[in-house]
Order: C-alpha cells, then structure tokens, then sequence
C-alpha cells in the first residue's frame, strides 16, 4: 500500500475537520481547516493538504454538518453505488431500513432518504470544496503569498486536478439529480443562496471542463504517472462515459466524440487485467496487473483511511456474520505448537471467505438476473455448489447456505437469493486459508481500491459508440480482448449495428462486466429500460411487485432532498415530486 500512503496519511488527518455546506460558498472559519485563508502559506505541504481534502470526499465519514444518523453511510461512493444499483434488476438490501424498502422497489418521493441525501450534499460539498481551493491558489494570491514560480506551477497541476474532481462531482450530482445548484470558483461569494442548472448546462460544463484539461497538455500528469490521484487518462474515461450518456444528460447524443475520446485513450498505456477477480481484490492498488486498468479509482486502506462505504460497505454487506470464514479439521499450528482454547482443546484453522472480520447480511441478488445473464447450471442448493461458464462469474457467486435463488419479500430475506462476494478482501496472492493464517482476526473494514473508471468500461463505451454510429468493426479487436477474459464469447462480431438486439447484448454484457461498480441504473436509463415495462424485474416499481411493473418516468432522476429545498427554496424537482 506505499503507493496510496501520501494521499491516505492525510486523508486520515482529515477526518476531523469540520466543514459548511448549509451555504455551500461559506468561507470555513476554523484556522485549522485546509481551505480557509490562514492555511496557505509558501509551503509544498499545504496546498498538497488542501488538494488531499478534495479527494478525501468520495471517502469521508465525518459527519460534523451532516443530518444523517449513520455516519458510515452517508459515504458519497456508498450512496452514489446504492442509488445506482438497488434501484435495478442487480442488487437487492434485505435490510428494513426506509431507504432501502425505497430505493430496492423505486417508490422513493422526496421524503429524505439516507443515500439520496448523502450523494446530494456530498457531491456539493465537494464542489464547494474545490472552488474555495481554486479561489486560494489563484495566481494573484499566490503571489501576495510570495510562492516561488516553482511552486506555483505544481500548483496550476493541483488545480487542473481540482478541476478534474469538480467534474467527477458535478456528473455524479447530474447522473443522480439533473438540474443541481451550480457555483463555480467565480460565483458571489456567501451572498446567496446557489442557483439552480439544467441537467444540459451542467453537462456543457463538465464536457468543457474535460475537454480543456484533456487538450492542455500540461495541465494534468500524463496517464498512469500521478497514481492515486487523478491524471490525464482519468480525464479522458470520464469524458467518454459523459459523452456516452449525452442524450440523456442534454438531449442531444454525442456517440462520435465518445467514439473519438476513446481512441485517445488507447494510446495511452492501459492495458486489462488478465485475472478479471483480481481487480477487486484487497491488494488490487498493488498488484501492477491489476492496477494497470485502472484509469482512476478511490484508495482505500483498513490502517490509514478507513471508511464504511467503497469495498468495505460492498464485502460487508454482502456477507453474514456466522458466514465470514469455515472451519477446518486442521490444527492451527503456530511456532510449532498446536495452539488450544480455555480448555485445553485444540484450535482449528479456518479459510476465510472475503477476507473481512465483519457481516452485515444485506446486499443479494434475486435469481432472475443471475439465470438471465450468467446462465448458471449444475445449481445445488444443499451443498452450494453451481457452475458458470463466464469467468466472471465463475467464483465470485454464492448459493451455500442460501434457501433457494428467489426471495418474494424485501425484508430479512438475506439467506434468499444469490450471494456476491465480487469484491474480496484477500489479497490476490493469497488463498482464504493463507489470509486465515496471517491474519486470525481481520480489520472490520479492506484495503479495496474502489475502480472508478477502468479499460473494460472504456472498452464497452467505444464498443456501443461504434454500434451506434453504424458499424461495430473498429471495436471487434476490443470485444475479443473481453471475451478472452471472460473465457466466453457472446457474439459481438454477429451485431451490425444498433438495433433491439445490440441493445439488448449491452444490457448483458455490461451486467456481467461492470456488475456491481454503479453504472446499471444509468445503463438502464440509457437503454429506455429503467422505468418501462419492456423489461421488467422482481419489485420493480412497487414492494409488492414480486413479477415488476412500470413506475413513473419521473423517477429516472431522484428527488433533491426535502431538507435542501427547505434550506434553499429556489430549488425544484423534477415534474411529479
């Protein structure tokens, strides 16, 4: 983890500072908060602080100006992820929580709802966060500061870095929101309440602000050379999935400049990982195989930047407490001694499954998306065994201990359904007995870097990009390289060009690829899928829903939170909250 130690030792500092986003252009007051005027000074170290603090966003628990009862989960990746994938056919929570009966049957309104709330004043206090920091490194200020030009021109890099994270912010708020409050390093300052864009100024946004940091050539590191922090490659993937997504953002699509940003991106050095497991695995900031795909992704580390949401939320909860390891019949030997319990019993060695020391028993999977996208056969319930032929999906299932792969109820039904252990703790070079060994007792929380944007996703953007624009030729070289991976071939090369059919292979494959990193409600959307009744799965619209319905179009965007509206009355959600 030396890799992530800088960005990770600050952020660690972080979690005590205290922040406002009740006015999200307020000065913070307290002399030892990184924003505020009396941080900067002539030092390296401060602005590096400072710039840590925009990246510690996506992690942080604290919950100092938050109204929210569990810290844990106002976590900005957890909320963004539930949002995005309990409201769809991949995931369900069987726990009773309010939200979560909301947002796994979309009947959520604009009553507060714990994840929506949490990407809602998350993502707008970062962006809030990045303008105060680009306001303080503007260069009239540094030089009043006397920063020497040497210094200041790391600083113009933190900036563009700055900038890259207002991006990332402003398309998780428009994904989830559409029209948000818009301020930029240039609004009136604490005079009043932001004021409220459309989903397509928000978008012209972003893609100018992608597009100038991707054209500058000395504005943001080269790909692959500022790792863990953002680069040029990051840059580039956000603005391919943006461009994706253009027509549902702005009305108007954009599938050639997806097309064309992608082929920038080629040429950049990435390359996939020949394990698919071994990216979401606990060392997967490490292992160069792995992180070579990665073209950003959130660090996290159970020492030195812990958090409840990102891989730890995602192995926790989708594991049961009694479920967390399996006793063998093999002494634990250590330093050539049977080891014994209070009794004088010999202890026995344990495999762990996920390689965390906690469970939380709530995210599953109802049968109907496993059975339609993997195709699983050889299904023995009683021994928890199965068979799939996508190496995808070929070991990261589970059915042990489960009661059967369909669940007519939301509530309690954890041991109902399919089981996902995609994210895993252990380490790639490690089995669960070796993880055992090492460790006995592992940390609640992982060292599971969460991928934000990586080379499958980039891959499957052009793919689509070519299909739409009529022919997929130029992306069949790229379709093979996962097909290789997967170790299965769906056929790709027999798509002409976009019709129901290619569709409905990208509603397949990018649920099998990109399966739980939060992209398949924004894929559903995109598709015309999400809320009709063309494609319909378990409570889909309704808790009663076992067969899924339709539910209102509306509802492609979530409500901005009742308390947010409150707090500033110029706000309106969308027609038919």
């Amino acid at each position: 983890m030396k890799a992530k130690y800088i960005v990770a030792a600050i952020a660690g500092a972080l979690f005590t500072l205290t922040s406002c986003i009740n006015d999200l252009e307020t000065l913070p007051m307290n002399d030892w908060d990184t924003t505020s005027e009396t941080a900067y000074g002539t030092s390296e170290q401060a602005y590096v602080q400072g710039l840590a603090k925009l990246y510690f966003n996506f992690t942080s628990n604290d919950t100092t100006d938050l109204l929210v009862s569990d810290g844990g989960a106002s976590e900005l990746i957890r909320c963004f992820w539930t949002c995005n994938e309990v409201s769809t056919d991949a995931c369900k929570c069987a726990w009773g929580d309010t939200w979560a009966m909301a947002i796994n049957s979309n009947t959520w309104t604009d009553a507060e709802n714990d994840m929506v709330y949490g990407v809602f004043v998350r993502t707008l206090q970062g962006i809030s966060y990045v303008n105060e920091y680009l306001r303080q490194t503007a260069p009239e200020k540094l030089s009043d500061r006397g920063v020497d030009a040497a210094l200041a021109a790391k600083i113009d890099g933190f900036r563009a870095e700055a900038r890259f994270l207002r991006a990332y912010f402003y398309w998780m708020a428009m994904d989830i929101f559409g029209a948000v409050p818009f301020t930029t390093e240039d609004s009136p300052f604490g005079a009043e309440a932001p004021t409220q864009a459309s989903s397509k100024s928000i978008y012209n946004f972003v893609v100018s602000e992608l597009e100038d940091l991707a054209a500058d050539a000395s504005a943001m590191p080269v790909a692959k050379s500022n790792r863990p922090r953002a680069d040029k490659g990051s840059v580039l993937g956000l603005l391919a999935r943006v461009y994706l997504n253009a027509e549902v953002y702005s009305g108007e699509a954009a599938y050639d400049k997806a097309k064309s940003t992608c082929e920038r991106i080629f040429g950049l050095g990435y390359s996939l990982c020949s394990n698919y497991e071994h990216l979401f695995r606990g060392d997967n900031g490490e292992n160069a195989d792995a992180y070579n795909e990665f073209l950003y992704a959130v660090s996290y580390d159970q020492d030195k930047a812990q958090s409840w949401g990102g891989g730890t939320y995602l192995t926790c909860a989708a594991i049961g407490a009694e479920d967390k390891e399996t006793e063998t019949d093999e002494d634990w030997v250590k330093d050539g001694e049977v080891q014994k319990d209070d009794k004088g019993n010999p202890l026995k060695v344990k495999i762990s499954r996920i390689g965390t020391g906690n469970g939380w028993n709530g995210l599953h999977i109802h049968e109907q998306f496993i059975n339609k996208f993997y195709n699983p056969t050889d299904v023995d319930w009683a021994n928890g065994t199965y068979t799939i032929a996508d190496k995808r999906g070929a070991n990261i299932f589970t059915t042990e201990k489960r009661s059967g792969g369909t669940f007519t109820t939301l509530t309690n039904t954890f041991y109902d359904g399919w089981g996902c252990y995609k994210y895993n703790n252990i380490p790639s070079t490690e089995d669960g007995r070796e993880y055992w060994l090492r460790t006995q007792n592992p940390d609640k929380s992982t060292n599971i870097d969460f991928p934000m944007i990586r080379l499958g996703e980039i891959y499957l953007i052009y793919a689509e990009a070519c299909l739409r624009l009529g022919s997929g030729a130029p992306a069949q070289q790229y379709m093979a390289q996962l097909a290789e991976r997967a170790g299965v071939d769906y056929g790709f090369d027999k798509l002409g060009s976009w019709d129901n059919e290619a569709r409905d292979w990208f509603v397949a494959e990018r649920a099998r690829e990109l399966l739980w990193e939060g992209h398949r409600r924004t894929d559903l959307i995109r598709y015309g899928l999400f809320t009709s009744a063309e494609y319909l799965w378990p409570f889909k619209g309704g808790e009663e829903a076992v067969l899924g319905q339709a539910f209102a179009d509306y509802k492609k965007l979530f409500a901005i939170p009742a308390s947010q509206i409150k707090a500033n009355p110029g706000l309106n959600n969308p027609v038919g909250y």
